[in-house]
């Protein structure tokens, strides 16, 4: 872990995501376990902070709305602190994604909802180590649903694209998109 100069351990945090909630639900999650936490909305105003004052750790949103790109935030973050340990959260998780976030430079990719102790666990892990299973994983039916919403959006929220990208029935389709998310 990195030193602080002071020479304690630098557990400074930067959380960046357009959920107002959920940001700052992690934030004081965070501070509870010792982090010195920093939020941004946006990936300007995280850019510009992790300019400015590089954190030690990073806690980023894929998608932040209108205003960018995870992915370009975590760039900014290591050209101007190497050593930053950073951890990529997403709602759309696939394994494309989490490739390139991976690829980027994050040491961990984990799906929304986070747990504040997962999101701490792989902030801290030693490298290298591999991180302990979730204690409450996703569903198969979540996992599921998630993808089909994924590539509707994707798609334009278009259900004939979405059910020929998918090979899958329109009517179907229909039927799944009507329900709740299972849990």
């Amino acid at each position: 872990m990195a030193l602080s100069a002071e020479g304690l351990p630098d557990k400074t945090l930067l959380i960046v995501d357009d959920d107002a909630p959920f940001r700052q639900r992690l934030a004081r999650a965070m501070e509870a376990r010792g982090f010195l936490v920093t939020a941004a909305e946006t990936a300007e105003e995280a850019i510009s902070l992790a300019r400015k004052t590089p954190p030690a750790f990073a806690v980023v949103d894929l998608r932040l709305g209108q205003s960018g790109n995870g992915l370009d935030v975590i760039e900014v973050l290591h050209q101007a602190r190497p050593d930053a340990r950073v951890v990529m959260l997403t709602g759309y998780g696939n394994i494309a994604t989490a490739v390139t976030a991976v690829k980027h430079g994050a040491i961990d990719y984990l799906s929304k909802p986070a747990d504040a102790d997962d999101v701490a666990n792989a902030l801290l892990a030693r490298p290298n180590a591999k991180p302990a299973p979730p204690e409450n994983p996703m569903s198969a039916d979540r996992v599921r649903w998630e993808h089909i919403q994924r590539v509707y959006e994707l798609c334009g929220q278009n259900v004939s694209e979405t059910a020929r990208r998918l090979n899958m029935h329109r009517r179907t389709l229909q039927r799944i998109l009507a329900k709740r998310s299972p849990k």
